[in-house]
């Protein structure tokens, strides 16, 4: 399975944010359709919470300052979950370096 990170989605809407930058309510129902047929998990419980927070710490310790909480636990549920993220946001560059979250 593969990870797809908002980022990615914002780059195909041509850089909308993804369902809430929409103008138009056209696009945005084309959109909200596309989206709610893919699968969806749940990602955050106490278990990747904390190992966010270790790996937030680890990050720190090599002087890298992670500036979304988000990406902390994206990136922390897939290095525990041996997935891949699919990703165009610079912030999971250290993750990759540093901790071996595998990306595409």
């Amino acid at each position: 399975m593969i990870v797809v990170d908002s980022s990615v989605w914002i780059d195909y809407f041509n850089g909308a944010e993804t369902l809430q930058g929409f103008r138009r309510d056209a696009d945005y129902q084309d959109a909200k359709k596309l989206l709610c047929a893919l699968p969806v998990r749940v990602m955050v419980g106490q278990d990747i919470a904390l190992k966010s927070a270790d790996n937030y710490r680890k990050l720190r310790q090599q002087g890298v300052t992670i500036r979304k909480t988000i990406d902390t636990m994206i990136a922390t549920y897939c290095i525990e979950n041996h997935l891949t993220l699919l990703h165009s946001d610079k912030d999971f560059l250290p993750f990759q370096q540093f901790l071996g979250l595998q990306t595409i």
